[in-house]
């Protein structure tokens, strides 16, 4: 199976890029199912369900989130009938939607796509590590799953490392979100999982983060109030990975960063 999963979509420029490019991808890559995470998608904080569709109908299977989830108020009363929509499962108990998706293919394979927020740094939600090791009760690669994804939502390099270790043959794929810098440490680790530290952004990368530079830098050399921050609106880098996989046994084969546009050194899996 191949699998692309896409980093952090930002403002209208991500967003462009993710429905422009993504169709074609598809279809050069041969890609059977397509992972992003969208929780900057509209205008840098959160995402819309109208958001959502238009996503979706550009051929990505399963959006995923983090903390600015709730930044668009109105996505409260919509992820519940989204299944496709995903926010990371170690927010409490009660809080609308689900960290958790099974997903059937038109050929019949399954993929589960996993979402939890680390806690270096981030907001103290309930223990990821646990958390993980619920999910993947009655999820078992090469049985009830042909390939298992997991995006991890954080902070801190280390908290990613250490819970890819954790998850080391539980997995296809471990993904880093959040920092919206493509790390260049893809990999397959010692039990077969694939991994990344983070995929970056679908965004503008002369920027900060995403974010026009002038109010960031303004912010950190005055320190007064300023304006909510914007999107920079530049052509976007779309970052990510593809990930191939072993029907039989869900363990991947070949893990290759994506760089397609913008000012970033371009990188297509062979």
């Amino acid at each position: 199976m191949k699998i692309l999963f896409l980093g952090d979509i930002v403002g209208r420029s991500g967003r462009d890029a993710v429905v422009e490019q993504v169709p074609e991808l598809r279809k050069k890559l041969g890609l059977d199912f397509v992972v992003a995470n969208g929780e900057n998608a509209a205008g840098g904080f959160g995402i819309t369900g109208k958001i959502c569709q238009s996503i979706y109908g550009a051929g990505v299977d399963v959006i995923t989130t983090g903390n600015h989830v709730w930044d668009q108020r109105e996505i409260i009363p919509y992820i519940d009938g989204d299944p496709r929509l995903l926010r990371p499962q170690n927010f409490p108990k009660g809080t609308p939607g689900r960290g958790m998706g099974v997903y059937k293919l038109l050929d019949g394979r399954t993929v589960v796509v996993l979402h939890v927020m680390l806690r270096l740094f981030m907001d103290p939600l309930d223990d990821p590590f646990a958390c993980i090791d619920t999910m993947l009760t009655g999820h078992q690669l090469g049985r009830t799953a042909n390939a298992i994804l997991l995006d991890l939502h954080g902070e801190a390099s280390s908290e990613k490392q250490a819970m890819a270790y954790h998850c080391d043959g539980r997995v296809s794929l471990v993904v880093g979100t959040h920092t919206h810098v493509p790390t260049a440490d893809a990999r397959i680790l010692p039990k077969g999982t694939g991994y990344l530290t983070d995929l970056g952004m679908c965004g503008d990368y002369h920027s900060v983060i995403g974010m026009q530079h002038e109010g960031s830098v303004y912010r950190f050399t005055r320190k007064l109030p300023t304006e909510r921050l914007a999107p920079a609106d530049g052509e976007a880098t779309l970052c990510g990975v593809v990930v191939e996989t072993d029907d039989a046994t869900g363990r991947a084969k070949r893990v290759s960063p994506l760089r397609l546009g913008g000012i970033l050194e371009p990188a297509m899996p062979a």
